[in-house]
């Protein structure tokens, strides 16, 4: 009979012992054991660990940072965990997330003085039942975004909500496989924003008392450019109705009050059955981007963006725009449900589908006056002509759901 050498025996159970997981440990951290404890666990726990953040308010002074991958960071509930930054030294955000495979679930972040959570380059993360709160109402002093991954491939953002974010509630940017489904987000500038970035599927959100609603922008001289693919289906879009409060400068600040959808310099925006109702600008605008840039890799127009079926209500007839008079007697007192400027390369600019009146107002060049506008109401496209591309995060994102 043969026998393994001493040496082999022992290489071999080394080896066996490496490879060999250890198991997932869970971490409960109370309010009460505070910043420290808290921020000790999420740099020691190991793939795959759990985080437990018990019920009650942590009251903290500095942000937090997560750089583990795979490790889940578990609260009692969006409304019974809360992770208070009221009395934030610093400007930064509430939870910064470097690491991938990352689940955050059931818990608050209220008034961070930057962003509420920031997650970059973290691939195939999940944000599931959180909610981010500036609770001083809407403020240009709040931080710019609520729930912020950005350069990720896989992000499922689901049943979060977002209030008073001087930018954008939920922004997903310069990221790929992206699903934002089922949240609430109200009294932020722009409601979801998704930038740069592909692939991304929008549905069953709630977005309502923000400045605008939800966007679709690509914007130039960022790493990640060419963002489409991107799917706005069966979200309610309703009272649009907060000034826009955003900082001078930023990019959403040229937002208008009332503003349902509106995309700007995208490729491939499909926007159906969703629900429209009190957006006192437009229910949907398309536009091209009017700054100069130097960016030899961009776009600045609008393409191949398809309004479908859509269920529009009362809106239009307040646009806070240029020229107000003047489009409001030339429409008849209120603004189509769609609305685009016209500012095309090639005849792939909007199409939309029969039923949906859509005008064009037939501008030639970017940053062109309204004063030199000639509506007209755009062609039909039949249903049948109209292709688009899977998109949306990852199975694998959707099975971490509970």
């Amino acid at each position: 009979m043969n026998r393994l050498a001493p040496s082999l025996l022992l290489a071999t159970a080394a080896l066996l012992a490496s490879a060999a997981p250890l198991a997932a440990e869970t971490h409960r951290v109370e309010p009460a054991q505070g910043q420290t404890a808290l921020q000790e666990a999420l740099i020691l726990a190991a793939p795959g660990d759990v985080i437990e953040l018990g019920e009650g308010r942590f009251t903290l002074t500095d942000g937090l940072s997560l750089d583990v991958e795979g490790v889940t960071v578990r609260g009692a509930g969006m409304d019974k965990t809360v992770l208070d930054f009221t009395g934030q030294q610093g400007a930064g955000e509430g939870l910064l997330v470097t690491s991938d495979n990352v689940t955050l679930r059931g818990f608050a972040i209220e008034n961070p003085k930057g962003d509420g959570i920031k997650s970059k380059g973290a691939d195939m993360i999940v944000y599931d039942g959180i909610r981010v709160e500036w609770t001083g109402g809407p403020k240009a002093s709040n931080g710019a975004y609520g729930i912020y991954p950005v350069e990720s491939t896989g992000v499922l953002v689901v049943r979060s909500k977002v209030i008073g974010a001087s930018d954008a509630g939920i922004y997903v940017g310069q990221s790929r496989d992206i699903t934002v489904r089922g949240n609430l987000v109200e009294y932020n500038v722009a409601g979801i924003e998704i930038e740069n970035s592909r692939n991304a599927l929008v549905t069953e959100n709630i977005a309502t008392h923000n400045t605008g609603g939800l966007l679709v922008f690509d914007l130039p001289g960022l790493p990640v450019m060419n963002g489409g693919n991107v799917i706005m289906r069966r979200n309610v879009v309703k009272d649009n109705d907060t000034p826009n409060f955003a900082p001078p400068g930023n990019i959403v600040a040229s937002v208008r009050r009332g503003t349902g959808v509106l995309v700007m310099a995208n490729d491939g925006v499909l926007i159906e059955e969703n629900a429209f109702e009190g957006n006192a600008t437009a229910h949907i605008m398309v536009i091209a981007y009017t700054q100069p840039f130097d960016d030899p890799r961009y776009n600045p127009y609008a393409r191949n963006v398809i309004v479908g079926p859509n269920a529009f209500g009362r809106g239009g007839d307040d646009p806070q725009l240029d020229g107000k008079e003047m489009l409001l007697e030339a429409f008849g007192g209120a603004l189509p449900p769609v609305l685009w400027d016209g500012i095309v390369e090639d005849d792939n600019g909007l199409r939309i589908a029969e039923g949906v009146t859509g005008w064009s107002l037939n501008l030639s060049k970017p940053g062109q006056s309204l004063a030199e506008a000639q509506p007209g109401p755009l062609a039909l496209t039949p249903l049948e002509s109209w292709e688009f591309p899977k998109v949306g995060a990852p199975a694998e994102l959707e099975a971490r759901l509970k």
